[in-house]
């Protein structure tokens, strides 16, 4: 087939308009299927058809979890981490309207670890010497601008991570320097230590982006710590009640007589 041939899109059937098509291992993609997959997911190329159409059908599940989910704590400004503490689950998005955004919906139990990655970018500053030339300053001097990521690692089956940037634009701190890589490693910020607006956003989004690391960091020991107890090896007891040796129900109570259980 040569270059501008028609084409036709191998999951909806419709005609692929001009620099619409998105190339899969083994057949076409439109552009209105393609924005149906999941923001995270970056192994298009590398996808069958079929692997594309179980994808979508995915994300037609996960629709029904968006509209199912009930935020109980929110983390972040721009991007949001959503949380679902009675459901235990997750998501991120991006969007004031998470229905119309389809952000995936996952549970605490498949988070693997999360990172907070503070990016460093310097801008060295001149002056006019006499001649009217830009020299450095001796010693050299320079303008700092920093951004945050957070990489939450996933176990799932379209995407290992989900990476966002907490700032809108960067945040510039002049000529003082903060150590990005050290700031991020989890600790908190007093207001007493800050100083200029810049240098307050910088602490703002370190304790932003370490909440967020503790906050799915305990959700995810939560879950741990609740499937290592229910695996745990259950004692018979003698219920007080109707005197049958049991083994306590996950509520505590006799499962012959529905009586409560202090053992």
């Amino acid at each position: 087939m040569g270059l501008f041939d028609k084409k036709f899109c191998d999951i909806c059937g419709e005609k692929i308009k001009l620099l619409g098509n998105r190339k899969l291992e083994d057949g076409n993609l439109c552009k209105d299927c393609a924005s149906k997959l999941s923001p995270w997911f970056s192994e298009r190329r590398h996808s069958t058809v079929a692997d594309i159409k179980a994808q979508l059908e995915y994300r037609k599940a996960n629709q029904v979890e968006v509209c199912a989910f009930h935020t109980t704590r929110v983390l972040g400004r721009n991007t949001k981490v959503l949380l679902d503490e009675d459901q235990r689950k997750f998501m991120v998005v991006r969007t004031s309207n998470p229905t119309a955004e389809n952000p995936d919906v996952l549970s605490y139990s498949q988070v693997t670890g999360c990172d907070l990655d503070i990016e460093e970018d310097r801008r060295e500053l001149t002056r006019k010497d006499n001649e009217g030339k830009s020299v450095s300053y001796n010693p050299p001097r320079y303008e700092y601008s920093y951004d945050f990521y957070v990489t939450i690692h996933v176990n799932h089956p379209y995407f290992d991570d989900m990476r966002f940037a907490l700032n809108s634009g960067s945040v510039d701190t002049g000529e003082r320097s903060m150590g990005g890589a050290a700031a991020a490693g989890g600790w908190q910020v007093s207001s007493a230590l800050r100083g200029g607006q810049g240098v307050n956003d910088y602490y703002e989004y370190v304790n932003m982006g370490n909440e967020i690391k503790e906050a799915l960091t305990a959700a995810r020991q939560e879950v741990r710590d609740a499937a290592a107890a229910a695996a745990a090896p259950k004692t018979a007891v003698t219920c007080p009640f109707c005197g049958a040796t049991t083994f306590p129900t996950p509520n505590g109570c006799c499962e012959y007589c529905g009586g409560a259980l202090k053992g």
